[in-house]
């Protein structure tokens, strides 16, 4: 039992971020938003949460928001920082800065497949977090954190739970709570993704 191998993917959202207090959407890595004071504070709690575990490595996004994130969790700790930019969040193009609701709005009147004017669609963000999902599984990490964005943990969360609708059940991702999932259920969801977003 104390010999077998189990390896740990830890996912967890960026802390609050200036954006997060606005309600505006942001699929720019070029755009500044940085953690608030309450954000700095749930980096570190993160942090503490996460302490104890022997992390290989962090994966973080091209958004600084993600990247401070990590790095407030891991102060004082000689954990290597690895950019992804297959976890980055949606490209919503002609959309970034909206307001959430707006952003909601023009959402609920297109489907997954319908790319946002000058972005991408939410179908090809999921096969893009279902790649990098998979390269994630490639490399030879045995515990891991990946600091990312609301809608990769959402779509990793309700597929491997079954779901038919990658936007639920689960749906609000809250920000700086890590969520644990095995080998298997990693590979699950990844399957499941490209499955719910075909090509």
């Amino acid at each position: 039992m104390y010999g077998r191998r189990i390896r740990v993917f830890l996912l967890s959202r960026h802390a609050e971020s200036v954006l997060n207090i606005e309600d505006r959407v942001n699929g720019d890595p070029a755009v500044p938003a940085p953690l608030t004071d309450h954000g700095r504070d749930e980096a570190s709690l993160l942090g503490l949460q996460i302490r104890a575990l022997p992390l290989d490595a962090c994966l973080h996004t091209r958004f600084s928001r993600t990247l401070e994130t990590a790095q407030s969790a891991l102060d004082g700790r000689n954990v290597p920082l690895v950019e992804e930019p297959l976890f980055d969040d949606v490209r919503v193009g002609e959309l970034e800065g909206w307001p959430i609701g707006d952003y909601r709005a023009w959402k609920r009147e297109h489907t997954r497949a319908d790319r946002f004017p000058g972005g991408e669609s939410l179908d090809e963000s999921a096969r893009r977090y279902a790649n990098a999902y998979r390269r994630l599984l490639e490399q030879p990490y045995e515990c891991v954190l990946v600091v990312c964005h609301e809608i990769p943990i959402r779509y990793a969360l309700n597929a491997v739970g079954d779901s038919n609708d990658l936007d639920g059940p689960v749906h609000t991702i809250p920000n700086a709570t890590p969520f644990l999932f095995g080998e298997n259920a990693l590979v699950k969801a990844a399957e499941r993704i490209e499955a719910l977003a075909p090509a």
